[in-house]
């Protein structure tokens, strides 16, 4: 084999991945998959994707090792092949966010349409606060997902049931509500119905993956 060879396989190789990566249903599904396993129909209802459309997917990136199959008894589990794959996830969403002025005026019209004042914080600035008992963490997932794993400290609310919980939740401390991940959008409507309520609320920049690859403390249940 001689150079040109050489570099013609290693970069047909290499692009596979990305051309996996290459769809905007497909980076939805990793990001999803971040948070844990998930079957097909659990992908499709996150995703509002079809069973079929979702099942294509995740064929396709399993095809090019960027997922891999989980059977669990009758049911088959899909999750990412490497922590790696939602490492590229993170540098595709920060070239998007750098040089992509439309990325973050998308962002910005949503969140601006959600409430006038959408605060967040970063994660360092989380590590501090909680070191000083200044907040109370709610994670605004799923249980299941919560159960998978969640920030140290953070107390269940899912976003379907915050109403319920506000009774519960006193008035005094600020309240740092986060979710999935930049992109998800549990966070930002916990923190207008929290906002509304009259409560001292803002959202985590990152989600509870990004905390996770940190190294910063996680609970299990």
């Amino acid at each position: 084999m001689n150079k040109r060879e050489f570099k013609d396989k290693v970069y047909i190789e290499l692009s596979k991945a990305v051309k996996a990566l290459a769809n905007p249903h497909r980076l939805e599904i990793i990001d999803l998959l971040a948070q844990g396993q998930f079957t097909v129909e659990q992908i499709a209802n996150n995703t509002g994707l079809s069973v079929a459309n979702a099942s294509q997917h995740l064929q396709n990136l399993k095809n090019a090792k960027l997922v891999q199959i989980n059977r669990k008894g009758n049911f088959i589990n899909y999750s990412l092949a490497s922590e790696q794959i939602y490492n590229a996830l993170i540098c595709v969403r920060e070239l998007g966010m750098t040089f992509n002025a439309e990325v973050k005026k998308v962002i910005s019209d949503f969140r601006n349409g959600q409430q006038e004042d959408m605060r967040a914080i970063d994660a360092e600035t989380l590590v501090t606060m909680l070191e000083n008992d200044e907040v109370i963490l709610l994670d605004v997932r799923p249980e299941e997902e919560y159960s998978r794993g969640h920030i140290h400290r953070a107390l269940s609310t899912p976003i379907d049931k915050l109403g319920n919980s506000l009774k519960k939740i006193p008035k005094r401390k600020m309240l740092v509500a986060y979710c999935r991940g930049p992109f998800c959008v549990y966070a930002d409507e916990a923190v207008a119905i929290l906002t509304q309520k009259g409560y001292n609320a803002v959202r985590l920049e990152e989600g509870y993956p990004e905390w996770a690859l940190k190294g910063y403390p996680v609970e299990h249940i």
